[in-house]
């Protein structure tokens, strides 16, 4: 198989890009503003060439020859400037503009350049520094440490800025088995975004699906792998969020920058030749192709062998196996499984798309975990007092209702979290009824319109006393919950000291003060309470992984649970405790005096 990218060996340098139906691709290398071309040669579908030199760090891209007819996928226009699709370093972030999508104008001067990365050899690759039952701890880069207060400010905002020791640290005090990334390799902000002044702020749309973002990870690869390696040495994991179900090309209306100039066939199209639009982005990526399923595997190859990442979470899951249809035994799956780099890896499902039958949690192998919606929609329900303890008593079990009776005998496969990224942080969701997103620009049409939220009596910030307490009481009771819970725990950095977007529930255009995390005013005592329940898990890890086999149910009266009791919508609460010789665990929950007890036993 064609090794594909830029490649330095032996003191030449080789070029190879796929491009099935171009009819001339030229290699096009720059040195400052000038431009030399050099006409390339086809081998099958893939185009090569090689030059007897050494050219680390030497910029480049392509330019394609061939039809122009969008309406059947033919987007080739030499005047485009593409990007390398195996790209792992670029000089400078993509930025949108109107000569992107029109025929015949050159992109040379707006497009980011690739450089010929320089040889780099591969981490020694150990298992995962995550287990099953540990607390994932969901991360976006940028607004994490823009406003910290300890961390030098050439650092804030980079990737580089995670293995400064304050934030080692505060990650450290919370017991954080694994620190999840939000996407950082490049993207592009949607079309609509500057004409508001607004940019993409959490990177869902990307291009090239192995370059680091220049400005999230300015030092590139070398970057990030040093980041891993301090965070290893710190016993924490590293996951990165994954997009493999679309790119910034987007919709018809989007710009020819990479794959679309080379090889549009990439990207699933109805029947009738429209794109199909699972992700909501306008295109999908279709992983009924052998080349979109290499190119997904040659990524997390990369991250795995040249940073040593531990896993990876798959934004909008579903994709990877679909054909159009989603397939639970989808050749992504069994690709993932033979590959000696990827096979031993962390995998997470988001478990839901936008297409047809996009609903698919719990229909993943049995070995990848998922993201269960229905543990924080209940969670938040049973503390607004619109669902019984039953249901509760379910979800804190595993939610064997979803993942089936069989997972008791194997690590549970859900993955627990009260909020995500995506919707209300944890202190909204009890101080906002609604959703308050007019910074969007979008006259608040955006965003989820139903969050099982409340705000305890007054909607946003306040200074009543009561309502406070109430705020802070309910905080402490979803946090009780979802540390008391079995299977894999997330939670998003900042709901541990109660970070407000002030009630922005799709926050993915505000990188400003909205976004990003206020370390100055952070509740201590919420963090100190999330500690010390972190604490307890840490230390019973797999009792969490794991329901354990004899559990006891009791009132809160000391009473064994009945069927009655647990179908009495008014119950107060329950008490579980979980024996074995070497200890075990005890959960009480009061539903009306707003509180979790976890306790190790």
């Amino acid at each position: 198989m064609t090794l594909l990218g830029a490649t330095v060996r032996d003191g030449a340098t080789r070029f190879a890009v796929r491009s099935p139906k171009a009819e001339r691709v030229w290699l096009c290398l720059f040195n400052g503003r000038k431009e030399t071309r050099h006409e390339m040669a086809r081998d099958g579908d893939v185009w090569t060439l090689e030059l007897p030199e050494d050219l680390t760090g030497t910029r480049y891209g392509y330019r394609a020859a061939g039809e122009w007819a969008p309406e059947r996928g033919r987007w080739f226009d030499s005047a485009k400037l593409l990007v390398d699709p195996y790209a792992v370093e670029l000089d400078r972030r993509f930025r949108q503009d109107r000569r992107l999508s029109a025929f015949g104008k050159d992109t040379a001067a707006i497009v980011p350049k690739a450089r010929v990365p320089a040889p780099l050899p591969p981490v020694a690759v150990r298992p995962p520094h995550f287990a099953a039952g540990g607390l994932i701890y969901e991360v976006n880069v940028r607004a994490f440490t823009m406003c910290h207060p300890e961390v030098p400010r050439r650092l804030r905002g980079t990737v580089a800025a995670l293995a400064h020791p304050a934030v080692l640290a505060h990650l450290k005090k919370l017991h954080v088995m694994a620190v999840e990334l939000m996407p950082v390799v490049a993207w592009i902000d949607e079309r609509h975004l500057p004409p508001l002044g607004l940019v993409n702020a959490w990177g869902y749309n990307p291009v090239a699906m192995m370059a680091l973002d220049p400005g999230l990870c300015p030092g590139g690869i070398t970057e990030l792998r040093e980041t891993v390696a301090a965070l290893h040495a710190e016993g924490i994991g590293v996951l990165l969020d994954l997009v493999f179900n679309h790119t910034g090309e987007s919709d018809v209306e989007g710009g020819v920058i990479s794959l679309r100039g080379l090889d549009d066939a990439v990207y699933g199209r109805a029947p009738d030749g429209s794109l199909i639009n699972d992700s909501g982005c306008g295109n999908t990526l279709d992983f009924a192709n052998p080349a979109v399923r290499r190119l997904a595997l040659d990524a997390m190859r990369h991250f795995v062998s040249r940073c040593g990442v531990d896993g990876f979470r798959f934004d909008l899951a579903p994709i990877l196996a679909r054909g159009p249809g989603f397939d639970p035994a989808a050749p992504i799956f069994t690709e993932i499984d033979d590959d000696p780099l990827l096979s031993n890896r962390v995998l997470i499902a988001e478990p839901w798309d936008i297409g047809p039958g996009g609903y698919q949690l719990a229909n993943f192998p049995a070995h990848w975990l998922e993201w269960n919606d229905r543990f924080r929609d209940d969670v938040r329900r049973f503390w607004r007092e619109e669902e019984g303890v039953g249901k509760l008593a379910t979800r804190l079990a595993g939610s064997s209702d979803i993942f089936g009776p069989h997972w008791p005998h194997s690590d549970c496969r859900s993955v627990n979290f009260l909020a995500a990224h995506d919707g209300f942080t944890l202190a909204d969701t009890v101080s906002y009824a609604h959703r308050h997103n007019e910074a969007n620009g979008e006259q608040n049409r955006d965003g989820h319109g139903e969050n099982f939220s409340w705000n305890n009596g007054a909607e946003g910030p306040t200074d009543d006393p009561h309502v406070l307490a109430r705020r802070a009481h309910d905080l402490r009771a979803l946090l009780g919950t979802l540390f008391a819970s079995t299977g894999t725990i997330m939670l998003t950095a900042g709901d541990e000291f109660g970070h407000s977007q002030q009630g922005n529930n799709n926050a993915y255009c505000q990188d400003n003060e909205i976004g990003w995390i206020d370390w100055e005013s952070r509740d201590l005592g919420l963090e100190d309470h999330v500690a010390r329940l972190s604490l307890v898990r840490a230390k019973r890890r797999a009792w969490f992984a794991r329901f354990p086999d004899t559990v006891e149910w009791h009132r809160l009266d000391g009473v064994p649970k009945t069927v009655i009791d647990w179908e009495n919508p008014h119950s107060a609460g329950f008490v579980y405790e979980a024996r074995e010789e070497d200890g075990g665990i005890r959960v009480e929950v009061r539903r009306h005096d707003r509180e979790v007890r976890l306790t190790a036993i």
